[in-house]
Order: structure tokens, then sequence, then C-alpha cells
């Protein structure tokens, strides 16, 4: 009777797979900006910042050169094009707060911003005399890690046309070389400190447009991840709506069989006959329900139809089914739902949560335990145990398939077929072993997705 009631939470769930996904996105299908929002986002940020940097930067130099070391310089203008960077940069701040798709031309954009400020202030403070032309790599290589290839060749272009543009029109500096002094040349110590500059901003900023290019790897991985995941489920989901198919016509068969045998007076004069007659009566009805319900949860006609209920009287409904056919005291049930919302009596979702009681009931017989709650908006379902827990291993792969502690062929589909149906329905399924013993499987379900608002089911 056990065996026969989780086949049915099994079987129930592979066929939500036949439904459409709506929260299900295969890497295939989606676009490459679509791919890439996230981590250019944040690398559009953390040019923003570098901006910031770069600003700051520009005004201690600027003073220090010509305060400093006496070396006049435009200040008026130099500032006036330091002033336009810096509205640039609180205007982009501003837009990138409230917009999250970012485009390789818009990366490409903002890089050039920089490289035209970048050349105005060396056009103004000696074009190529000036050790701080050698900032011009740092954008060509923030370009080689952020652009595509042929919006990094064009940068490299750009960039070199404007050291040769500075080389032939821009002044220069009235500054001595004087390589002979060493360190003691002006012109050596602003190399080292541009060097300085482009070594620190480099293994700063890269390190972090890295970092941002591996989570979004990390992502695209996990989306195949699941697409493969979805496509065994459909696979199964298949073989689950072909085989209910097939059973349907030799189940009505038995049940004509048996509703025969239990007129025959071999059977009626017999009451432990009778009554072994009627219990394969009910096993043969349990069966086509089954079956009926995979028909139903792959669309077919068959199957009643959903009955409007609600979330607590659909709770109860399902407590009162299970303790039917399992031990009726091995369950506890504690309801700590404050509002009960309407909602369509889904089999899906009936059976997801059985499936969770039945695997806990395995692991503890004498002991299973069923609690409801909301909060935010989120129905929380708590199965706990008494048993011996879930082994690391496991913990660290939930809703994986083919993990199991039952060293069945074939086992280990339980838990992956219901953090599938809840992550259907934009939901979460989480594992643990609490420290007062036993496990716990806790499922977070959306109300937005189970429940009837303005007379529509949103149960999908």
């Amino acid at each position: 009777m056990e065996a026969a009631a989780r086949s049915k939470g099994c079987c129930a769930i592979l066929t939500l797979a036949m439904k459409p996904a709506p929260t299900s996105t295969s890497p295939d299908t989606v676009s490459s900006a679509e791919r890439d929002d996230t981590a250019d986002i944040m690398n559009m940020q953390q040019l923003i910042q570098l901006r910031w940097f770069a600003a700051f930067g520009q005004v201690a130099t600027i003073f220090i050169v010509h305060y400093g070391f006496g070396i006049h310089l435009p200040l008026q203008p130099m500032l006036a094009v330091l002033g336009c960077l810096l509205l640039f940069n609180l205007t982009s701040l501003l837009y990138w707060r409230t917009h999250r798709d970012v485009s390789n031309g818009e990366l490409f954009i903002a890089l050039l911003v920089d490289v035209g400020t970048l050349t105005a202030q060396l056009y103004l403070s000696g074009g190529v005399s000036n050790p701080f032309t050698f900032l011009y790599l740092l954008q060509v290589t923030l370009g080689a890690v952020l652009l595509r290839t042929w919006a990094t060749w064009t940068m490299v272009a750009i960039t070199a046309a404007c050291f040769a543009g500075l080389a032939v029109f821009a002044q220069p500096l009235p500054l001595p070389m004087a390589h002979d002094l060493g360190l003691y040349s002006p012109y050596v110590e602003g190399m080292l400190v541009c060097f300085a500059l482009n070594a620190i901003l480099l293994v700063i900023f890269i390190t972090r447009i890295e970092r941002n290019l591996r989570q979004r790897d990390a992502r695209l991985a996990s989306l195949r991840q699941r697409a493969a995941e979805e496509e065994h489920i459909v696979r199964m989901g298949l073989l689950a709506s072909g085989a209910a198919h097939e059973l349907g016509t030799p189940l009505a068969t038995l049940a004509v069989i048996l509703g025969d045998w239990k007129r025959m007076p071999t059977f009626t004069s017999d009451p432990e006959l009778l009554q072994e007659v009627g219990e394969m009566q009910a096993q043969v009805k349990r069966c086509k329900s089954i079956v009926s319900g995979i028909l139903l949860s792959a669309g077919e006609t068959r199957g009643e139809a959903p009955a409007k209920t609600s979330i607590c009287t659909f709770l109860d409904e399902l407590v009162r089914e299970w303790r039917a056919t399992r031990s009726a005291t091995a369950l506890v049930y504690d309801n700590q739902l404050v509002q009960d919302l309407p909602m369509v009596s889904d089999s899906t979702i009936q059976q997801m949560v059985c499936n969770v009681l039945d695997n806990a009931f395995e692991a503890s017989p004498r002991l299973v335990r069923l609690e409801a709650s909301c909060d935010e908006e989120i129905l929380t379902l708590r199965v706990t145990d008494a048993g011996p827990g879930f082994p690391p291993a496991m913990l660290e792969h939930v809703g994986k398939p083919y993990q199991s502690t039952k060293g069945r062929a074939g086992s280990g589909l339980g838990l992956f077929l219901v953090v599938n149906v809840a992550r259907t329905l934009g939901g979460t399924v989480s594992a643990s072993n609490p420290a007062v013993g036993g496990a716990e499987v806790r499922i977070r379900l959306p109300l937005s997705s189970i429940v009837l608002q303005g007379g529509a089911a949103y149960v999908h």
C-alpha cells in the first residue's frame, strides 16, 4: 500500500514536466546581452569607480606639478575638462542605478570618453612629452577585458591615433628629460608615478572584473545544468504519460472482473474472500486514480476537474488522505497559518508534499512532522522526521538526481522531482539536519503562484 502511494507521488510529479514551465530558461534561448547583464552592469560600475579615482588623481597631479614643481599648466582649461569628466561620471552613476541592460557599445562609449578626456588633458599638458601618456595602456587593457574583439582593436587604433596626434599637434612641456639624473629627473619621477598608477589600478580593477566574469560563467553553467535536468524530467514525464495510457485498459478489465467476483456465490459465502476482493477493488480503484491523475497533469481530458478550495482545507485533506494509507499516528500536523486563502486543489502540489512525507516516513516510521506557516507572501511547508538524517554528501547536492541512501537502482529521484516542481512554481526546496537529530525538508512556495486572485487561478 505504501509502495503504491509512493509510486503515485513520483508519477504525478513526473507529469508536471508535460506542462509549460514559465520559469524555465534554456541557455540556448537566452541572448548574449541577457546572459551578460549582471556582469556588464557590475563592470560598468567598476568603470564609474575608476573614473572617480582618475578625477582625484588628475586634481592632485595638476596642482602638484603646477605649484610643487613650478611647471606652468593651463589650469582653467584642464579643470574645465575635469569638470566635464565629473559631470559625465555623475550622469552615468544616476543612469545605471535604474538601467540594468548594458551593451557592448555602451561599454565602448564609456571607455572612449575616458580616452577622450585623457587626450585632452595630455594635449594641454605637453602631449607625448608628458610621462602620463602611458595611461593609454590602461584603457587598452580594460578594453581587452570588457569589450568584444572588434571593439578592442578599434580601441587600440583610436589610442594609437591619439598618441600620434599629440606628437604632431601638442606643445611639449618645458620639462628637461635629464635621464642621467635617475630618480631625480622630473620626467623619470612622472614615469614612475604613471607606472605605479597603471599597476595598482590594473590589479584592483582587473581582479574585480575577472570576478564578475567568473560569476557570469557560473550562472551560465547553472542554467545549462538546469536545462539538462528539465530535459530529463520531460523524458520521464513522457514515459509516465505513455505508461498511463497503456495501463488504462487492463485496470478497467480488472475492475469488471473483481465486480463480477464480488457477486459470485463462492465469494459471497466466504467473508474472508469477500474482504480480500473488496481490498483488491480498492487498490484497483487507487491505481485508476493514479492513472487519471497522470493523464490530467499531462494535459489530457480525463480525470476530474480541479476544484476551488482553500490552503487550510487543501492541507487538511492532504493529511487525511495520507494518514488513510499509512500509520495514522505517525504524522504530527501543525497548521500555523493565520489567514486561509482560496486556491485550486492541484494534484501536483499534493503529490509533491506526499512524496516528501513518504520519504520521511520511510526513514522514521514512528514520527513525521508537517508544519505549515506563512511569512512575507511565502507559504512554508516544513517536514521533519526522527531518522538518521541526510548524509553530508547529499546535503551538498540537494535536488540532484540519483542521490539516495536506499542503494536501489533508479532510486534518488524523489527529492529531485520535488525540487523541480517547486522551482516551476517559483519556489525553493532546502534540506538540512537539525541539531536535535533527524532530517528536515523545507518547501517554500510564493502565494502568488498558488492562490486565487480576482477569481483567477495562479497555479502554474
